[in-house]
């Protein structure tokens, strides 16, 4: 496989993967930025206890999602109820705080980077897999009484909570959720990579990923799963004096698509919208079936 095309394959699913992390705790109105430090620790103890201590992949995968929900468990305690501004804080400071530690530590590289993680033979399948488990998962949760409480808090927390939803809870349950999967695309990417750099966990990938939300749309988690593909592509599709400006191309983007289609390309709407039509066309298609049935039985 060509190794732009490889990168290409394993940076979309790492990025749907994180999308979802964002989506996930947004169905309850809250902006949780803290699965991105959640990939960090995981990504950087995956590396380690690979290259150090010989663990084997499966084992590092499933440490890996219990350290993001561990991380994700502790501050969703203080803030499973807060306010969109104070989680949206709580999870930058938790990314700067990390980002240090890692700049610091030279037993992980410090700001030189981490290198000589083994390589896991089939990973980028073994990814693509994990991202169809993680989908489905979410698309039950989405379809499920959990994901019919979100809808409501997410228009008003107030009447969520007088038709009995323990909206902290709930709250709590999609922030860890969303830190466990971030585990483990943390571990992914450390194997999908080869290495890792502190940098990569900075900022500027909240603000690719938001934008990645945001266009695809934020109401439904199919959304991303169109413009992941497409945002990642473009710098490839780019020339390389303009792809080095991709921040600030994702800003724009960002900015227009709040301005003027705030829902994203796919919302919900849409989404009911065709699946009405589905239905209408297939009932008219076997209306027409037991038509020329019924016309066959009379002639004979």
């Amino acid at each position: 496989m060509p190794i732009v095309l490889y990168y290409f394959l394993a940076f979309t699913a790492i990025n749907i993967l994180m999308c979802w992390t964002l989506y996930l705790p947004y169905r309850v109105s809250q902006l949780h930025f803290l699965s991105v430090a959640c990939m960090a620790i995981a990504a950087y103890f995956g590396g380690f206890a690979a290259r150090e201590w010989d663990w084997p992949f499966v084992l590092i995968l499933l440490v890996g999602i219990g350290i993001g929900a561990f991380v994700a468990f502790i501050p969703s305690l203080a803030i499973g109820k807060a306010p969109c501004f104070t989680v949206v804080i709580v999870g930058l400071t938790f990314i700067f705080i990390v980002k240090t530690i890692i700049e610091n530590w030279e037993l992980v590289g410090g700001t030189v980077g981490f290198f000589g993680i083994p390589p896991v033979e089939h990973l980028l399948p073994i990814t693509y897999l994990l991202l169809i488990i993680v989908g489905f998962f979410i698309y039950r949760i989405d379809h499920s009484r959990l994901g019919r409480a979100a809808s409501v808090v997410f228009v008003d927390k107030d009447v969520a909570a007088t038709l009995g939803v323990n909206v902290k809870n709930l709250g709590m349950f999609y922030q860890i959720i969303a830190g466990a999967i971030g585990g483990m695309t943390g571990v992914l990417y450390a194997f999908l990579i080869g290495s890792l750099f502190p940098e990569f966990f900075g900022f500027h990938i909240i603000g690719a990923l938001m934008c990645m939300l945001f266009v695809g749309g934020y109401t439904t988690m199919w959304g991303v799963v169109i413009s992941v593909p497409i945002l990642g592509g473009l710098p490839l599709l780019l020339p390389s004096a303009v792809a080095s400006w991709r921040q600030v191309i994702y800003g724009v983007l960002l900015i227009l698509i709040i301005l003027f289609r705030p829902e994203g390309l796919i919302s919900k709407r849409m989404l009911s919208t065709l699946k009405r039509k589905n239905k209408w066309q297939t009932a008219g298609n076997m209306g027409k079936s037991e038509s020329r049935l019924s016309k066959e039985l009379g002639k004979e």
